[in-house]
């Protein structure tokens, strides 16, 4: 079934099919389903026309999808354009929440490469391939 544009599956109750909307957690999902006067436990397949009517009214309410997503990235670009410690973190692909680089932060920071010492192999290897260019 389609809601608000995204694809929900049928077997799901709708209490978790609603999560599926980017910016409707389980919370808020609960929120929609009691605006809408509605069983949470009810699958998305058995809502009938009105109740899907209900549950987009109920929707309405909330910033969601592509709006949402537009403002998170507005406010992102707002900390580059000031430059902000928050906004220079996002810039060069560092965590931005004050976790530790040192170790871990391998989602943010990308794939390790070696330094240090190389082994004959490895130099003979890298001086063929400058050669090459």
């Amino acid at each position: 079934m389609r809601l608000g544009g995204i694809e929900i599956p049928d077997k799901e109750r709708l209490l978790i099919g609603l999560t599926r909307i980017y910016g409707i957690g389980r919370t808020r999902a609960g929120q929609v389903i009691a605006a809408a006067r509605l069983d949470a436990t009810k699958r998305v397949a058995k809502l009938t026309g009105e109740e899907k009517a209900k549950v987009l009214a109920a929707l309405e309410k909330y910033k969601i999808e592509g709006e949402l997503r537009q403002e998170v990235r507005a406010n992102i670009n707002r900390l580059k354009a000031i430059k902000s410690y928050r906004g220079l973190r996002h810039l060069v692909g560092l965590p931005v929440r004050g976790q530790r680089t040192r170790s871990n932060a391998r989602t943010r920071k990308g794939k390790r490469r070696t330094v240090g010492a190389l082994t004959k192999e490895m130099w003979a290897k890298l001086e063929a391939q400058q050669k090459a260019k």
